[in-house]
């Protein structure tokens, strides 16, 4: 049997446990990370390149076993099927911190797959994949430059004030207003995700530093284990364009690409450098279809070096024209945001709609009102939760002007829209507050840059539009980064293009309002941020925040007094636990006749809560009328107004509400003597009595004698 290695280290209070060596021998590496009672198996596997591939294939897979947490699958087949939502979100978080962190031209395929292996129900195995893939890819011979580690943070507020908490558990993140995942290496902060409730910069960045100490402790116990077995890196081949095809295709092209690079219009940019490309390859390095099959090979190599050769030039000519003469492809300044235009209520039966446009990327949103029916039952290795808001993000082919396959949402759209789900979740109403399930879609119909926070923008928008009364204007900004060739000087920009993503450093987006941050996510291509940077990129993120705000609010200054006509109207109320059962009735006897008879859907908590929804506000009010009667309260002293019932030779029964009568006996009927019941009440009159007592057994003892002395009594004075 091989020998088992393990190093372990107390992190935040629990024991992070590192193991290889025993288990999935075969592969190139391997880890077991545990944390709490969740443990994760982390491989990697390294493969020799594809033939004729120019671009590294890193494939990064996670999957939650529901046997970890020991559950069944559901469905029919009962076996896990695709990923769900949360398993792609961890996906993207395992691969973009280590995606920069591979040689230049090393195209080796590397595949990573983590699964959860035991889960036990507060610490979440998210953090912990993307440490365990880090450790395993420190442990193999592929030559990652890392290693990297993932923390998250929280941030609980106690009575010393709010505190930072090192990877809080499930049920801490409850009572947390912050929730930011940092990944990051000796050298700086390489990943962030954040969702917060309006938090200011100040103490997000204090939570960025908090997060990357732990890190950097989690760093020395991956350090210890590769001490003890890690293997040599192996670079390989890199595919990197020999000198004289460098120089060659500078020679040909840099003259008119620089000049490309500055028109204006992106189309127009695009068409020019796509000309240039095709010129320059077909004239100087064409493929040799006459000679021998070695000579056909060689000039298909070469044209190969010719078409990288080029588009490391032109991020060249990019990134000189930005950071030596800060002249950005579109003609702004560094800080300078694109215009601005958008609109509200742009489709006629929508609950809430908007349309934002950002330059020459768009975003068309529309919002939907529903009732608890509605809401999404999210079942994992967690204990099952209903979502009441979700946005989803859609980016067809046709946005970017290209003829694609159409396909349903992939990685990048799952995480985008969840990047503009949590950036709004922020300054959304409580539920008793506004008891609506709502769902936002965002359909990207332009895209050049920043689709995500153009989604954020328009689905704030859109909410307003709705009538959701949010708790403040929400918009999102992204941050660029380029440095010349020594990355000593650096520019950062604010509301970067595509190109400005695909040619620099970083794209940081910041969402939020007025009063703090509601959500982040930083992708970098380089090694790393400091926190001086991070300070400074949230500062200039800021203000184009506000300025963006102060627009928004420009076409839509609140959120409208009223809901949409064609929403469902619902109103909450809350009965005591104990009337649960008298509401439903047996068999569910009484609520469906509540239903059928005014029209309405009624969800009933265990708290008490009840949700009554229905088309009109008309039938919505008689229901509620008639629920809060029928699970009132009947209190002693107090004076109601019912219908006589039933009369016995004792006296008459008084139905205060729905199925609750009392009993006036004959001698509380009026002052004086009364020889019969029938002398004062009839079947059906209408009267009003007060309650003396309710007894232990819930029977009502009433007087409408004391009632008539009540109400002739003369006010104080």
């Amino acid at each position: 049997m091989a020998e088992l290695i393990r190093v372990e280290r107390e992190i935040g209070g629990r024991k992070l446990i590192l193991e290889t060596g025993k288990i999935a021998k075969l592969c190139s590496a391997a880890v077991m990370a545990t944390y709490g009672e969740s443990t994760v198996l982390a491989t990697v596997v390294r493969a020799n390149p594809r033939e004729g591939i120019d671009f590294f294939p890193l494939t990064v897979d996670y999957r939650e076993k529901t046997s970890a947490a020991g559950k069944f699958p559901g469905g029919f087949r009962k076996r896990e099927g695709a990923p769900n939502e949360k398993e792609v979100l961890t996906m993207r978080m395992i691969d973009r911190p280590i995606r920069p962190l591979f040689p230049d031209g090393f195209l080796d395929e590397v595949q990573i797959q983590v699964w959860v292996m035991s889960h036990d129900g507060e610490n979440d195995t998210d953090v912990l994949a993307g440490t365990a893939a880090s450790a395993a890819l420190a442990l193999s011979n592929v030559p990652f430059e890392g290693p990297t580690a993932t923390v998250r943070v929280g941030r609980i507020h106690t009575d010393s004030g709010p505190t930072f908490v090192l990877n809080p558990t499930v049920s801490q993140l409850d009572y947390s207003d912050l929730d930011l995942v940092l990944a990051g290496h000796k050298d700086g902060v390489n990943m962030i995700e954040v969702g917060a409730a309006e938090i200011g910069e100040k103490p997000v960045l204090d939570a960025v530093a908090f997060g990357h100490k732990a890190v950097l402790e989690i760093l020395g116990l991956i350090d210890e284990l590769t001490k003890k077995c890690g293997q040599p890196k192996v670079i390989g081949d890199l595919f990197l364009p020999p000198q004289e095809i460098v120089d060659r295709v500078r020679e040909l092209a840099e003259k008119d690409l620089l000049a490309a690079r500055q028109i204006p219009g992106k189309a127009d940019r695009g068409a020019k450098v796509d000309e240039l490309r095709k010129a320059m390859l077909d004239t100087h390095f064409a493929l040799k279809s006459d000679g021998n099959v070695a000579q056909h090979q060689e000039s298909v190599k070469r044209r190969g070096f010719a078409k990288e050769a080029f588009k490391r030039l032109e991020e060249k000519m990019t990134r000189k024209l930005i950071v030596e003469k800060q002249t950005r492809a579109d003609g702004r300044k560094a800080t300078e945001i694109r215009k601005i235009e958008g609109a509200v209520s742009v489709f006629p039966r929508t609950h809430g709609s908007a349309l934002f446009q950002r330059g020459e990327t768009q975003s068309l949103v529309s919002c939907t009102l529903g009732t608890a029916k509605d809401e999404q039952i999210i079942d994992g290795l967690i204990p099952e939760y209903s979502k009441k808001f979700t946005l989803h993000y859609n980016f067809p082919p046709f946005s970017t002007g290209e003829a694609k396959r159409i396909m349903g949402p992939g990685r990048r759209e799952i995480g985008h829209g969840a990047l503009a789900e949590r950036s709004l979740m922020g300054i959304l109403p409580s539920p008793e507050e506004f008891p609506y399930t709502i769902r936002v879609v965002s359909d990207i119909t332009e895209s050049n840059g920043s689709s995500s926070m153009a989604s954020v923008c328009g689905g704030c928008l859109a909410l307003m539009d709705a009538g959701v009364p949010i708790k403040g204007t929400c918009a999102g900004i992204s941050v660029g980064r380029f440095a010349d060739d020594n990355d000593k000087n650096e520019l950062f920009v604010t509301d970067i293009i595509g190109e400005e993503d695909f040619f620099g450093d970083m794209d940081f987006k910041v969402a939020g309002t007025r009063e703090g941050i509601t959500g982040i996510q930083l992708d970098l291509k380089t090694r790393g941020l400091t926190i001086a940077q991070i300070e400074r990129i949230f500062e200039q993120a800021r203000i184009g925040r506000l300025e963006i705000i102060d627009r928004m609010e420009s076409i839509i200054p609140a959120p409208r007094q009223s809901i949409s006509v064609y929403a469902p109207r619902l109103v909450t109320i809350q009965i005591d636990p104990d009337k649960i059962g008298k509401l439903i009735g047996p068999g569910g006897k009484m609520i469906r006749a509540l239903q059928d008879r005014y029209g309405v859907t009624i969800d009933v908590e265990d708290d008490g809560t009840v949700m009554v929804s229905a088309p009109n506000g008309e039938s919505i009010e008689q229901a509620r009328s008639e629920i809060e009667a029928l699970c009132a309260e009947i209190k002693v002293g107090t004076i109601y107004t019912g219908k006589v019932v039933s009369i016995k030779d004792f006296g008459a029964f008084v139905e205060l509400a729905p199925g609750t009568d009392g009993m006036c006996h004959i001698s509380e009927l009026a002052d004086g003597f009364v020889k019969s019941v029938s002398d004062v009440v009839k079947l059906g009159d209408v009267v009003k009595v007060k309650v003396l007592l309710v007894d232990d057994q819930g029977r009502i003892k009433l007087s409408r004698k004391a009632a008539m002395a009540s109400e002739s009594a003369p006010s104080p004075a």
